[in-house]
């Protein structure tokens, strides 16, 4: 899982639900609608080149997560996958340009506009008369009709994921010919614009059935640049083929054939010649860039490259050595060696061939806090933790290093270039330490204690009698739960100030027979620079084993510049469990977190971090509330008053008892914040609209409950002769668009023949 983005359905929990207090900031008046947008950090980056300069064929070879469960992207399992291969063989009214602004597709509209407010709200849809399904029947009120019935949320039999802006309509009906469609809401609906897109044939939406079974395998009809030729989820693989019956722009690829891989295994691809566009991570985008400029007969880093002339004898003198089990055993593995060198050799060659694309997703990276219990249901203590975090230096340490413009999100509905976008983060304030201390010195946590000093004569008795390895035993309980804490001081009583070298302990750690081996191997990978990741986070009376020694375990003395004493409150320190993920392609998130503890560590916070596998990390413990602190990505959307209100909402009662979050994981919400969004969403007056979402945003920042870093970097590698695709930043793929430049075309090295 990437973590770009959540597409759960709201979750139930029963907990006690706790309201933030009212703040008086003066900064709460947010920015004018007026005032001037700002641009995009970054340029999309795909390439551009006009139609004429692209060769007529060839197959796209796209590289996917998965292949995806559903094909409708109303259901709650769709993904990226899903909405990739809707995008190319279903229509879509609106569509997004750079700045991330919805504009009208000519290829299925005339026009569509607002005819009447009063009594009520009615929109006139007038179609592109050329626009038809791929069965031949005209795109029609009759399509329009089904979505709206499956997605209004009056027929449970639909098992929908959302129907937002649906709910709102009354009816739909023809108008004055069948090429108009005129839809009649009962409340004034803002977002309009965000309905119909995609918009699916009536056979996919009539019946229940159809909606829920029908659509996750094939569709009956398509009406894009592309029609859906097969599914194939052994070989993982979808087919999109060129749509003969198209009207608009001749798609210029034959096929694009979308290939699952997964991430940590694209570079491979990509080396091995079985994918020419995939999404990757910094460490792929670094391989592809230094396979360019290597152009010598050996690879500059892979397997291999490490090896000195003072290794090479003594492997070659082990292997001639008299001990044949050795020499045995070296043989073997100089043998794999070489041929894993070779290979990699191989895959860099290719990789020449091939350019890394870079821009900013249309996507943010928060600090979320759990502010449902625990020292977080506190709003001091939140925003405590929001003034110790500097957003600079982290952007710095993510975007910095890729050349992306490192400039730390200021919106929570919107990002820099969108119109709803300005920055409201003043309504919290910026990083500042002593405010940070004075905030938690408010809410009762007093530096260095008062822990309870009796439970600390008691430990310090029992360690003494205990001595040195008695002590380190007692001192460290949890040293094999996957986790490990920053900011331990020993004036709170719990912590054990060991000078012995970490190394030490993590060998004295790894003779464990549970744990040996892989323990010895990941502390090697530590030391190399490299994130050891934990097991899943469980209660501590069920927690699974971790990385003795990967971490500094409890009693290890912080760093230089750490806090004097960490803080405590009616005899409890003030720790705070911080859970990521530990998959491939998280470890900015990590190196992220690292930073982030250090920072809380300043003003005596303490973390205990624990890495979880990414199949549970949402389902398990941002969902389920199973965190205090965690990293995780919200797509922007350009319709924020809609697609942002059930992030942020406030968590009500169920009738079951449970409290209904919808997706503000958080558990942080206010009455304010709600009216806002529902009088956004309400009024037709576009920059009235803009200055209530900005409002909104800016409630949401004094309350604290999420904290947007910075937007997530988007690196795509494509094939150098491949145009008008990789970093789209905030614009909808132009499918019919993409393909290879003809043979001698500026920026191309060659055609690319068909496959």
């Amino acid at each position: 899982m990437s973590h770009d983005g959540v597409g759960l359905r709201a979750v139930m929990r029963s907990v006690a639900f706790l309201t933030a207090g009212a703040l008086a900031v003066p900064a709460l008046a947010a920015c004018s609608a007026d005032d001037e947008v700002a641009k995009p950090l970054a340029a999309q980056d795909i390439a551009p080149a006009t139609r004429d300069r692209i060769a007529d064929g060839g197959t796209l070879r796209w590289a996917v997560d998965a292949v995806p469960q559903t094909l409708n992207t109303f259901q709650a399992d769709a993904d990226a996958g899903t909405s990739r291969i809707a995008g190319a063989v279903l229509p879509s009214l609106y569509r997004l340009d750079p700045n991330g602004t919805p504009q009208l597709n000519p290829d299925y509209l005339e026009s569509a506009k607002i005819v009447e407010t009063e009594p009520k709200q009615v929109v006139l849809y007038k179609l592109n008369q050329q626009a038809v399904w791929s069965d031949g029947r005209e795109i029609g009120a009759a399509d329009f009709a089904a979505q709206w019935r499956a997605l209004s949320g009056k027929d449970s039999a639909y098992w929908t994921a959302r129907n937002a802006g649906y709910d709102r309509i009354e009816k739909i009906e023809q108008g004055k010919s069948n090429l108009e469609v005129r839809v009649t809401f009962s409340r004034p609906y803002a977002d309009w614009k965000s309905l119909f897109s995609p918009l699916y044939p009536k056979d996919a939406m009539g019946t229940a059935d159809a909606f829920n079974d029908g659509t996750r395998t094939k569709l009956q009809a398509t009406a894009g640049p592309f029609a859906l030729q097969k599914i194939d989820h052994k070989d993982g693989q979808v087919l999109l083929t060129r749509n003969p019956h198209w009207w608009g722009r001749p798609a210029k690829l034959s096929e694009i054939a979308l290939v699952a891989v997964p991430r940590d295994k694209r570079a491979e691809a990509l080396g091995a010649d079985k994918v020419d566009l995939a999404e990757i991570d910094p460490e792929e985008a670094g391989r592809i860039t230094l396979a360019a400029r290597d152009k010598g007969p050996a690879p500059l880093q892979g397997p291999g490259s490490a090896l000195t002339p003072a290794k090479a004898l003594r492997s070659w003198a082990v292997a001639h050595g008299s001990d044949e089990q050795a020499a045995s055993d070296e043989i073997k593995a100089r043998k794999k060696q070489r041929t894993a060198s070779a290979t990699y050799a191989r895959q860099q060659t290719s990789l020449r061939d091939f350019v890394v694309r870079k821009s900013l997703e249309p996507a943010y990276t928060q600090l979320a806090l759990n502010g449902s219990e625990g020292p977080l249901a506190d709003e001091r203590v939140r925003r405590a933790v929001a003034r110790a975090i500097n957003r600079d230096e982290l952007a710095k340490i993510v975007l910095g290093p890729l050349g992306l413009p490192a400039v730390p999100v200021g919106s929570h509905l919107a990002l820099s270039g969108q119109p709803d976008y300005a920055d409201n983060s003043g309504a919290l304030g910026g990083q500042d330490t002593k405010e940070a201390q004075a905030l938690l010195a408010d809410a009762g946590w007093v530096p260095g204690g008062p822990v309870n000093e009796q439970q600390q004569q008691q430990k310090k008795d029992k360690d003494k009698a205990a001595g040195p390895e008695g002590k380190k035993a007692d001192s460290d309980p949890d040293s094999d739960d996957g986790t490990f804490i920053v900011g331990e001081d020993d004036k709170n009583g719990e912590a054990d100030r060991d000078k012995k070298d970490p190394k030490d302990h993590a060998a004295k750690q790894g003779k464990d027979e549970k744990h040996g081996k892989k323990d010895e191997k990941q502390h090697a990978g530590d030391e190399a620079g490299k994130d050891v990741d934990g097991r899943q986070y469980a209660p501590k009376d069920n927690r699974q084993g971790g990385a003795p020694g990967a971490y500094a375990p409890k009693g290890t003395a912080a760093p230089a510049g750490a806090a004097a004493g960490a803080l405590a409150k009616d005899g409890k320190a003030l720790t705070l469990r911080f859970v990521l993920p530990s998959g491939p392609g998280s470890d900015s998130l990590r190196t992220v977190a690292d930073q982030i503890s250090r920072m809380l560590e300043s003003i005596g916070i303490r973390t205990e971090t624990s890495r979880v596998p990414d199949d549970s990390y949402f389902k398990d413990h941002i969902a389920s509330g199973q965190y205090d602190l965690a990293l995780y990505s919200w797509p922007a959307s350009a319709f924020p008053a809609t697609d942002a209100r059930p992030i942020y909402a406030k968590p009500v009662p169920a009738a079951d008892g449970s409290l209904a979050v919808e997706q503000n994981y958080t558990r942080v919400g206010t009455d304010q914040v709600d009216q806002l969004f529902d009088q956004a969403i309400a009024t037709l007056d576009e920059d009235e609209s803009r200055a209530l979402v900005r409002k909104a945003d800016a409630r949401i920042w004094a309350a604290a409950g999420s904290i947007p870093l910075y937007q997530r970097p988007q690196l795509t590698a494509t094939r150098l002769d491949l145009a008008n695709a990789g970093a789209f930043g905030f614009q909808t793929p132009l499918y019919e668009d993409m393909g290879f430049l003809k043979k001698g075309a500026q920026g191309g090295t060659a055609t690319q023949k068909d496959r």
